[in-house]
């Protein structure tokens, strides 16, 4: 067995495959969306691959990020800041790039960063895409108009300009992107200057049960058509921030049975530990690690995590040999985005242990 307890298979080779496909693939920089899974072991596998632009949400991102790979470039890619994390950024750790969605952002970066063209205000659009499992924009994003008087401003301190937008969380199909881009040309014929980028953010989505996109190359062809619709500058750098279509076939997790109850498993990982993805109804693959034979007859189970709390419950039910019980385990699939990153400490339950394997999952 791989640990006492429990812990996740980190497959490499996935990492690997997948951040070739965008370098290959999309006509730009690939920014990695730190947020989604910052352990180092999934840093150094992108770093690895060729990945050297990093879309950073705070300070300790970006910090974790150019201490570690110290060639890297990160982006302030987060609406909202506060003044010390802009200055540090900017001073000690020069970021030149950090978005805004909002005049009030735009004068916090002016009292901390003197005005240079060598600094970029990336205007961040909203943008209401149904083929998004989640969206994103009742938080951030401004208006077209807004945008414009953004990027106006930004211009007149002495800054550079970017536009971006962010179709949403696991988006099925490409046709958002290319909505996308129809609101970065509104903003840059209107504006008159020609942006520093253009940032078509993340959304790339991860292959679940339940939720499956096109296949990557779908993505990145409809980016390539939305860009050659609106005519943008060859010179200007187009880049995009993808998470979990980065990271989530990396890592598996193996948890163990600590008490079969009838029509319940109670598992030593659950809702306050690395499964954000089933308690937002992202459904990842399972199956039984091989320790012994199970029966061939599989019935429906309620799962409980390890915690006290009765809220630690797997919103689903899931099918598992009929005589599953104590000791046995369990692989969970697909756990690289977002189950590390959002795991906690409560009731003193942490999945801490990693395992590099070179198999895939099911084998």
């Amino acid at each position: 067995m791989i640990c006492q307890n429990h812990g996740r298979c980190v497959r490499r080779h996935k990492i690997d495959a997948v951040a070739h496909e965008f370098l290959d693939g999309f006509p730009g920089h690939v920014l990695y969306a730190v947020k989604c899974n910052p352990e180092p072991h999934m840093l150094d596998a992108l770093y690895a691959a060729g990945v050297r632009h990093f879309d950073t949400a705070s300070l300790a991102e970006v910090a974790l990020v150019s201490d570690r790979l110290p060639d890297a470039r990160c982006y302030f890619m987060h609406p909202v800041k506060s003044r010390e994390a802009i200055e540090s950024a900017h001073r000690n750790y020069g970021v030149s790039h950090y978005v805004v969605d909002h005049s009030t952002e735009l004068e916090k970066i002016a009292d901390v960063i003197t005005p240079s063209r060598e600094t970029v205000i990336v205007v961040r659009l909203a943008i209401h895409y149904a083929g998004a499992v989640y969206e994103l924009s009742s938080k951030f994003g401004a208006a077209v108009s807004e945008a414009i008087a953004l990027a106006r401003a930004a211009l007149a301190k002495g800054y550079s300009y970017g536009v971006a937008f962010h179709v949403g969380s696991q988006c099925l199909d490409g046709e958002g992107f290319v909505e996308g881009l129809k609101l970065v040309d509104e903003v840059i014929r209107d504006v008159g200057e020609k942006p520093q980028c253009v940032d078509v953010g993340g959304g790339f989505p991860g292959d679940y049960l339940n939720s499956r996109g096109q296949a990557m190359s779908e993505y990145f062809a409809s980016i390539s058509a939305g860009l050659a619709a609106i005519n943008l500058p060859k010179d200007v750098p187009v880049l995009c921030e993808p998470g979990r279509a980065l990271c989530v076939d990396g890592e598996s997790l193996i948890v163990q049975v600590h008490l079969r109850k009838d029509g319940a498993v109670y598992l030593n990982d659950g809702m306050y530990g690395s499964f954000i993805e089933e308690k937002y109804k992202l459904h990842l693959p399972v199956r039984m690690v091989a320790t012994r034979e199970f029966s061939s007859e599989w019935v429906e189970f309620t799962l409980y995590g390890p915690t006290c709390d009765s809220l630690d419950i797997f919103p689903r039910k899931i099918a598992l040999p009929s005589d599953i019980k104590e000791g046995d385990w369990i692989e969970f699939d697909r756990i690289g985005a977002y189950g590390a990153a959002c795991r906690t400490h409560f009731n003193g339950f942490f999945a801490d242990t990693y395992v590099a394997v070179e198999n895939n999952f099911g084998e």
